[in-house]
């Protein structure tokens, strides 16, 4: 009788002790599943940005090709003037044509820097997606070995 009131003891002694050691692992992998969830929204929205960032890249390229056509048209447009002999016309749209030019290269500058920007974030997108797959993959080998220490 005294040796089984004693198991009983020590049972109900340890027992709470054993629950209470596993309820933090508990919440360390629920925490860890959030995180993972939360990164896993962070990188959609990032691709998302991406997305939208390549479709304003390809407008912003159609938009040069049409200010290189109007520049030839400009172009066309002073010749003509100076065949007519409008040389006050044609000065003014020299003048015009150079300030075009200047923001054309500009244009294109700023294309080559977005496309660039572009290319870095499809980089570091796919660096996020890689760790997040390793992380899950972490997180999934922790909770395995936790039940196998149980056994």
């Amino acid at each position: 009788m005294r040796r089984r009131f004693a198991l009983f003891t020590a049972l109900t002694l340890t027992l709470p002790l054993a629950l209470a050691a596993q309820a933090p692992a508990n919440r360390d992998a629920k925490k860890d599943r959030h995180e993972v969830r939360h990164d896993k929204r962070e990188l959609r929205g990032d691709r998302r940005d991406i997305r939208h960032d390549a479709a304003d890249l390809h407008q912003d390229k159609q938009d040069i090709k049409s200010d290189r056509r109007d520049l030839r048209q400009d172009r066309q447009d002073i010749r003509q003037d100076v065949k007519s002999g409008d040389l006050k016309d044609a000065r003014q749209d020299r003048r015009d044509l150079r300030s075009d030019r200047r923001d054309l290269r500009s244009d294109r500058r700023d294309l080559r820097s977005d496309r660039r920007d572009l290319h870095h974030d499809v980089r570091d997108a796919r660096a996020d997606r890689r760790d997040l797959r390793q992380d899950r993959k972490d997180l999934h080998q922790d909770q395995g070995q936790k039940k196998d220490s149980t056994k």
